[in-house]
């Protein structure tokens, strides 16, 4: 079972999976300080080895450097974060959850348009 992340932890899986899967201290720092977070070097390095122990990473030696590798897909992440939040809050439902959208008018025409497309076996809907 892939476990929940804190919001900081997927700020580092999103770095690493925007970078094909893989990403070493130095790129995930760049990245950080490229959106605005200044964190130090010991949180970034604490938050990184918790995401190697619920098994989202792991790590391997380059020369000296720690090279993060991406265990789990963001995909499948999305996947059972998403199975879990219908579970939590619509018992399951889909239906429930597409009608509070629609009902709370988060869900544009255009949205519903790439929607429709995709499951018209087009393309659209983001995956």
């Amino acid at each position: 079972m892939i476990q929940q992340v804190s919001d900081s932890e997927l700020e580092l899986m999103k770095i690493v999976w925007a970078n094909g899967g893989t990403a070493l201290y130095a790129h995930i720092m760049e990245e950080l300080t490229k959106a605005g977070r200044i964190w130090q070097k010991n949180t970034v390095i604490t938050l990184l080895s918790r995401l190697v122990e619920k098994g989202l990473l792991k790590t391997s030696k380059i020369g000296r450097r720690n090279e993060y590798v991406a265990i789990v897909s963001e995909a499948d992440y999305r996947a059972v974060q998403t199975q879990s939040f219908l579970n939590k809050l619509y018992d399951g439902n889909v239906k429930g959850l597409v009608a509070t959208l629609i009902q709370r008018d988060m869900l544009t025409a255009e949205d519903y348009e790439e929607l429709r497309r995709f499951w018209e076996g087009g393309t659209g809907a983001d995956e």
